[in-house]
């Protein structure tokens, strides 16, 4: 009996792309299901009824939630071609700078991108010092996995589209290759493997939802 794999996902989410890397990377056949987070549908909520968000990964009528989760769990399932180091302690390394990118690289850039004046300032101050830290992670190698393409880079691959998008729409340098050099090169390389290539949403489709985005979080009201 084949196994029944979909990936609950939306277009501009880069959580949800880790999981399509992990899945193509181990050959794993799966369907994608498109979701539209204003108007979600019910299987969504029924497999993600705590954080109604994509990803969801339904396997064989089970789901998990949490991106970084399923590509554990990912990992667990199908053993060819490991996406995480041999080595426990480069594993615990690589599962640390994963949630780094996510509780400390991703906000101090999204809040750059969101905010203007003094906030923006201090948040641009804050996302060089979170991307300086990722540089020297690179020191000596292609991937964050070495030569190939392991779970940290696909933990931070967001950055290689999502870091173009938010340049272009706010006309901030956020990588460039005088404080970044490795991180840039990096940033090509991951793009450039077709596999990864492949996954990526239209630049063109992007824009408009990332402007809109950014046009809802500057109406909020200041919590100050």
């Amino acid at each position: 009996m084949a196994e029944e794999v979909k990936l609950f996902k939306t277009l501009s989410s880069p959580f949800a792309l880790r999981v399509d890397w992990a899945l193509r990377l181990k050959g794993i056949q799966y369907e994608s299901v498109l979701e539209d987070l204003s108007d979600k549908s019910d299987l969504l909520l029924q497999n993600n009824p705590v954080y109604k968000k994509v990803p969801v990964l339904l396997h064989n009528g089970q789901s998990i939630s949490e991106s970084l989760i399923i590509l554990e769990y990912i990992e667990e399932t199908w053993k060819q071609d490991p996406l995480l180091p041999q080595d426990p302690y480069a594993r615990a390394r690589a599962r640390f700078w994963a949630k780094f990118g996510d509780d400390k690289v991703l906000p101090s850039l999204w809040t750059a991108f969101i905010s203007e004046g003094k906030e923006q300032e201090a948040a641009l101050a804050e996302a060089s010092e979170n991307l300086q830290k990722l540089e020297g992670e690179l020191n000596g190698k292609k991937f964050f996995g070495g030569d190939n393409i392991g779970y940290l880079d696909i933990a931070l691959g967001w950055l290689a589209n999502l870091i173009t998008v938010l340049e272009e729409i706010s006309s901030l340098k956020l990588v460039d290759g005088e404080r970044f050099p490795l991180l840039l090169a990096w940033m090509k390389e991951f793009s450039d493997v077709p596999l990864i290539k492949d996954c990526w949403p239209p630049h063109d489709k992007l824009i408009p939802r990332f402007i809109a985005h950014r046009q809802v979080y500057r109406m909020k009201p200041s919590s100050t």
